[in-house]
This record gives structure tokens, C-alpha cells and sequence, in this order.
């Protein structure tokens, strides 16, 4: 598997500079599916926004990005492979959980990353990969499961619960978590990304 998990999108140059070598192409020359269905409030689709932004920057060109609206006729496998990188972008992580499952693309994802494609996540995006995606609702600024999701089982792409937006005063309030469930939890602060490249394994930042 091709995985860069994120907290907070390439925010940190190194993470950018770790995705151009994960996808093994020039900027220019590299297609995307953003995928930004988790974002529903305003703050979210700025969020979407500014990680658009990033690809930008490092030199993707607008026209191979391509915007997907997962709840519309779904793409065929042959159409998912004419891009490098699976792009999912932050913003409610239950809500997004629900739409992948009612749509079937979670198994879209499994597939793709069999044959290789890059799977780039952002904040929700990054979660979902994990065994269990309840952690989303922990603290202050976690996700409200407004959408009464029961199931909280992630797509266990890794073996291990991902946890964004670490910050140190959290740390007892994910020591209980990982009592209570029995699960390693991996701590991503906003500079931070999980890069997972076949049996390489490491956190940036």
C-alpha cells in the first residue's frame, strides 16, 4: 500500500516533498480525485479549499484535479485508475464513514490501493484508515456524530487507531481511550503524517 495519512493536509513542505516521491511522477504530470464530501459546514469547505490550494503550490496543475462527488454515478475501475492519487479531504469523519459505506467506494478505495494508487488523507480522510474511527468525537473540537452512526469500525487499512489534531493537554483523555478499547492510538499533530509506502513505515514531522 501507498498511504499519506495527514493531520492537517502539507501544511509541513517535508509531507509535500514525501507525496511527490510516494506517486514517483512530476507535479505536472500527476491526476487526482479530491474527494471532499465530509465537508459540510463553511470552515470545512475552507479547509477543503485551502488543501486544493497546497496542490497547487507544489505544482499540480488545475486541470488534473478532479472534484468527486462520491453520491453521483460512481466512477468505473478502469476510470479510477487513470488517476495517481485518491484525495480525501477532511470535515465530519462519521458523516463521511456513512457515505462511503452507502455508497460501496470504501471498497472503490480497497481496490485501488491493491493496484497500487496513492492514498492521500486529510484530517477525516486519515482517520477512516484506522481500525476504529469513534476517537473522532474525542475532546473539545472533536466531530458530533449528528448523524447517529453505530458502527465505528474503520476501513482497518492499518492496524491502529488515527488520532489528528494531537495536542499534549489530550494525552490523558487518549490513554483512557486506548484502556477502554484496547487499541494503539497513533498521536498526528498538525505538522505530522503517517507515510506508509509497501513495508516502509514512518511519521514525518
Amino acid at each position: 500500500m501507498k498511504l499519506l495519512l495527514t493531520s492537517n493536509g502539507f501544511e509541513n513542505p517535508e509531507i509535500a516533498k514525501e507525496f511527490l516521491r510516494l506517486v514517483g511522477k512530476p507535479a505536472e504530470e500527476i491526476k487526482i480525485l479530491f474527494i471532499q464530501i465530509a465537508s459540510r459546514s463553511i470552515d470545512e469547505r475552507n479547509y477543503a479549499n485551502k488543501s486544493k490550494q497546497e496542490l497547487y503550490d507544489i505544482g499540480i496543475k488545475y486541470e488534473n484535479i478532479r472534484i468527486l462527488n462520491i453520491n453521483k454515478k460512481p466512477l468505473s475501475e478502469a476510470e479510477m485508475f487513470d488517476y495517481d492519487t485518491i484525495y480525501i479531504c477532511g470535515g465530519n469523519t462519521f458523516y463521511l464513514m456513512q457515505r462511503l459505506r452507502e455508497t460501496k467506494f470504501h471498497q472503490k478505495i480497497k481496490q485501488y490501493l491493491k493496484k497500487s494508487g496513492v492514498y492521500v488523507g486529510v484530517s477525516a480522510g486519515s482517520i477512516i484508515l484506522g481500525s476504529d474511527i469513534e476517537i473522532a468525537g474525542l475532546g473539545k473540537t472533536g466531530d458530533e456524530n449528528d448523524i447517529g452512526l453505530e458502527d465505528f469500525k474503520g476501513l482497518n487499512l492499518i492496524n491502529q487507531v488515527i488520532y489528528t489534531h494531537y495536542i499534549k493537554s489530550e494525552e490523558q483523555l487518549i490513554r483512557n481511550y486506548e484502556k477502554k478499547t484496547k487499541q494503539k492510538v497513533l498521536r498526528l499533530k498538525d505538522n505530522q503524517a503517517l507515510l506508509i509506502n509497501n513495508k516502509q513505515e514512518k511519521v514525518i514531522g
